[in-house]
């Protein structure tokens, strides 16, 4: 079971970072509304540049804390309910603008994942 948390943990940690520095200006199928670029998915959701760069800066702290925390195991919980919690903030904000429910897999996917993280 250990191996299979620390995968997700690679997976979960490795996916935001993808999110956050690299595909953050490249239009994917997921993002809300009509959006191209993540600063783009925010407008759509009604929230500010300023939130943008606190979630995402808070995410890329999390998601470093939750690959750090396979070697420091005490990281692990508070890295995977932070991250979930903003998961679950990315599913409501889908909801909100009323996306199509396949948009909102990859943070529900996400979500399932950092909760078996935490409390496996």
């Amino acid at each position: 079971m250990n191996y299979l948390i620390i995968a997700f943990q690679i997976i979960v940690g490795i996916s935001i970072l993808n999110v956050w520095l690299v595909q953050n200006k490249k239009s994917t199928m997921w993002r809300g509304g009509n959006a191209q670029t993540i600063m783009e998915e925010f407008k759509v959701y009604g929230l500010s540049e300023t939130m943008c760069f606190i979630v995402g800066f808070l995410k890329v702290i999390l998601a470093i804390f939750l690959l750090a925390a396979i070697w420091i195991p005490v990281l692990k919980q508070p890295a995977a309910i932070g991250l979930a919690a903003f998961l679950l903030g990315s599913i409501v904000m889908h909801f909100k603008i009323k996306d199509p429910l396949f948009k909102s897999f990859p943070a529900a996917l996400f979500l399932t994942l950092c909760l078996l993280i935490a409390f496996l």
